[in-house]
C-alpha cells in the first residue's frame, strides 16, 4: 500500500515539475520571441534575422534545427527497440552534413537571398519556378513537422502519466495527444508570426544548449551505471531486449532475411539502401536548413557555422548510442512498446529509470524525466518553429511577391503574408499529425529526406553546377522528383496495409518498400534532364553570372 502510495506522489510530482519546467521554458522562450519581434523591422530581419549571427551562432542553431524530435526521441527509440539498425539513422544524418558542406552551404550563400527558390530562378524565369520551389518546400517541411508533433504527443502521454486505459483532467490517452500537438502547434505559429528569423534562431540556440547538457547528463549516468564499461552496457541491453545478441548485429529491422522467401528478403534489402540514400542526401534539399546559410554575413562564416554544426551533430549522435542501448538495458522493450508502440518514448523512459537509480526513489526518477522531458519539449518547438518559417516564407517571397505580385510587393506586405502563411501551414501539420501518431518519428523524418532529396536536390546542384539547364529541366526535376516520391509514400505500406501504417484498416498499398528514395531521387535528376534537353531555352551569360557570383560571393546580398 505504501509503496502504491509512493509511487502516485511520485507521478504526481513529476507531473507539477514537468509542467512547471515547460511552462519556464515557453515563457522564456516568448521572452525572447518578443524582444526579437522589437528588433524585426525589415524583411531582411524577418527572414535572414539580419545577416548579424556568427559562424558559432548559426552552427548552434543549425544543430538545433537539426537534431529533432527524430534525434533525441525516436533514434533512441530506434536504438533502443533494433540496435544496431537504429544507429544507422545516427551514421546517415552525420553523413549527410558533408554533402551539405562540400557541394551546397557556400555556393548557396553567395547565390541567394533569403530562399532556395532565389537560387534556383536566378537565371530561370521567375513564375514557374518559384511556383514549383515554394511547392516542394511546403510539402517537405510538412513531412518533417508530422513527426516533431507525433513525437510530442507521444512525449506528453508519458509525462502525465496516461497510459492506455487511464485519464488526465478527463481526457483519455488519445485525447490528450491530440491536445497536444494542437498546443504545440499554436505556440510554433506564435514564435514565427511574432518573431521572425531572429526569434526562432535564439530559440534554436538555447534548445541546442539545453538538448547537448540533457544528453550528456543522460549518458555520463549510464556509463556510470555500467563501470564505464562499454561492453558490459551491450551485454546488458542485449540480455534486456528479448533479442539477444542480435540486437547488436544488423538484420532487426532493415534488409532482413526471410527464409524461403527470395523476393521479401530483396525489397528488405532494397528498403536499407533507399534509407541510407535518402538519409545521406536528404540533407543538402532540406529547406529550413538551406534558409540558415542566409542569415550570416559572408560565405566563409557560412562555413564555418557547417563545421561548428558538424563537431554538434556529430558529438550528439555518438551519446545517442548510449541512450538508446542504455534505455534497452534499463527499461527495455517491453516496457518502451508498452508506452508507445514506435518507440518514441524510450529516451525519456530512460531519463525516468536514471533518476531512480542515482538520485533515489519514484521522486528521483519524477526529476530527472521532468527536466529531459522540458529539453525533448524545447526540442520538437524550436525545430517545429525553423520548418514553419521556411516553408511561410517560401509561400510569401516565392509565390506571393514574385509570382503572384510580379515581384512588385512591398517588404510589409510580404512579411504580413508570411505570418497568415504560418497560421494556414501550422493548421495543415496539426489535421494531419492526428493522423500519424503510430508511425516512429525518425522513420517519418526519413521520409521527408527522400521528399527533400528527390525534388530540391537535382533542381539545386544541376542549377549550380550545368551550364546547360533552364526553366523546364528545374520545374520538371522538382515537380518530377516530388511526385514520385510523394506517390510512392501513398501507395507504401507506411500509408496503409500494416499494422503500423497510419491508416491500418485499410489497404491500397502496392509499392513494397517503407522509404522511396531509392526510385524516386534518380527519377528526379532524369526528370531535371529530359526538362532541360526538350527546351531550346538557354542562357549562357546568366550562367557565367551566377558561376562568378557562387564561387566569389560578388553581387552577393
Amino acid at each position: 500500500m505504501n509503496t502504491v502510495l509512493a509511487a502516485e506522489a511520485g507521478s504526481t510530482t513529476a507531473r507539477n515539475l514537468t509542467i512547471t519546467l515547460f511552462l519556464v521554458f515557453v515563457a522564456v522562450t516568448l521572452a525572447i520571441t518578443i524582444w526579437a519581434s522589437r528588433q524585426t523591422k525589415t524583411a531582411t530581419d524577418f527572414y535572414a534575422g539580419g545577416r548579424s549571427f556568427s559562424g558559432f551562432q548559426n552552427g548552434m542553431a543549425i544543430g538545433g534545427d537539426y537534431m529533432s524530435a527524430a534525434s533525441f526521441l525516436g533514434i533512441a527509440g530506434m536504438i533502443a527497440l533494433y540496435g544496431y539498425d537504429g544507429f544507422l539513422y545516427s551514421i546517415g544524418f552525420l553523413v549527410a552534413w558533408l554533402v551539405a558542406l562540400l557541394l551546397v552551404a557556400e555556393l548557396l550563400r553567395n547565390s541567394g537571398r533569403y530562399t532556395m527558390a532565389d537560387v534556383l530562378a536566378f537565371r530561370m524565369r521567375q513564375r514557374p519556378v518559384r511556383t514549383a520551389a515554394a511547392v516542394s518546400t511546403i510539402t517537405v517541411s510538412i513531412f518533417y513537422l508530422l513527426a516533431q508533433m507525433v513525437g510530442a504527443g507521444a512525449l506528453v502521454a508519458l509525462l502525465l502519466g496516461i497510459k492506455p486505459g487511464t485519464t488526465f483532467l478527463g481526457m483519455d490517452a488519445d485525447t490528450a495527444k491530440v491536445a497536444t500537438i494542437i498546443m504545440v502547434g499554436a505556440l510554433m505559429i506564435v514564435y514565427v508570426t511574432v518573431g521572425g528569423m531572429k526569434g526562432t534562431t535564439y530559440v534554436q540556440i538555447v534548445k541546442a544548449f539545453l538538448l547537448m547538457g540533457g544528453a550528456t547528463i543522460m549518458t555520463v549516468l549510464v556509463l556510470a551505471k555500467y563501470n564505464f564499461n562499454l561492453s558490459e552496457l551491450l551485454g546488458a541491453a542485449a540480455a534486456s531486449s528479448g533479442k539477444g545478441d542480435a540486437l547488436l548485429g544488423p538484420g532487426l529491422r532493415y534488409g532482413v532475411e526471410v527464409a524461403g522467401d527470395a523476393t521479401q528478403t530483396f525489397y528488405n534489402k532494397m528498403d536499407l539502401l533507399s534509407l541510407g540514400i535518402a538519409l545521406v542526401l536528404g540533407t543538402a534539399g532540406l529547406p529550413h536548413i538551406l534558409i540558415r546559410f542566409y542569415t550570416v554575413p559572408t560565405a566563409k562564416t557560412a562555413r564555418k557555422s557547417v563545421l561548428w554544426a558538424i563537431g554538434i551533430i556529430g558529438t550528439f549522435y555518438l551519446l545517442t548510442l548510449a541512450l538508446g542501448f542504455g534505455a534497452a538495458a534499463l527499461v527495455g522493450s517491453e516496457a518502451i512498446t508498452a508506452q508507445d508502440k514506435a518507440g518514441n518514448t524510450a529516451a525519456p523512459q530512460l531519463a525516468e529509470a536514471l533518476g531512480i537509480e542515482f538520485l533515489g526513489g519514484d521522486l528521483g526518477g519524477a526529476t530527472l524525466l521532468a527536466v529531459i522531458a522540458a529539453v525533448a519539449f524545447a526540442t520538437i518547438l524550436a525545430v517545429v518553429a525553423g520548418l514553419t518559417l521556411a516553408s511561410s516564407s517560401s509561400l510569401a517571397h516565392d509565390f506571393y511577391a514574385n509570382v503572384i505580385k510580379d515581384g512588385k510587393a512591398s517588404e510589409r506586405q510580404e512579411v504580413r503574408v508570411a505570418r497568415v502563411s504560418a497560421l494556414v501551414i501550422g493548421a495543415i501539420s496539426i489535421v494531419l499529425s492526428i493522423y500519424a501518431q503510430n508511425l516512429n518519428v525518425a522513420f517519418l523524418v526519413a521520409l521527408a529526406f527522400a521528399v527533400a532529396a528527390s525534388g530540391n536536390l537535382p533542381a539545386i546542384l544541376y542549377s549550380l553546377f550545368w551550364r546547360r539547364f533552364n526553366t523546364s529541366g528545374a520545374v520538371w526535376a522538382i515537380y518530377g522528383g516530388l511526385l514520385s516520391a510523394v506517390l510512392l509514400v501513398f501507395f507504401s505500406p507506411v500509408v496503409s496495409g500494416a499494422s503500423t501504417s497510419m491508416f491500418p484498416e485499410h489497404d491500397w498499398q502496392w509499392f513494397p518498400l517503407s522509404n522511396p528514395g531509392i526510385l524516386s531521387i534518380p527519377f528526379g535528376f532524369l526528370c531535371g534532364w529530359i526538362g532541360t534537353v526538350i527546351s531550346k531555352e538557354h542562357d549562357e551569360e546568366k550562367y557565367a553570372e551566377l558561376e562568378v557570383r557562387s564561387v566569389t560571393g560578388a553581387g552577393a546580398h
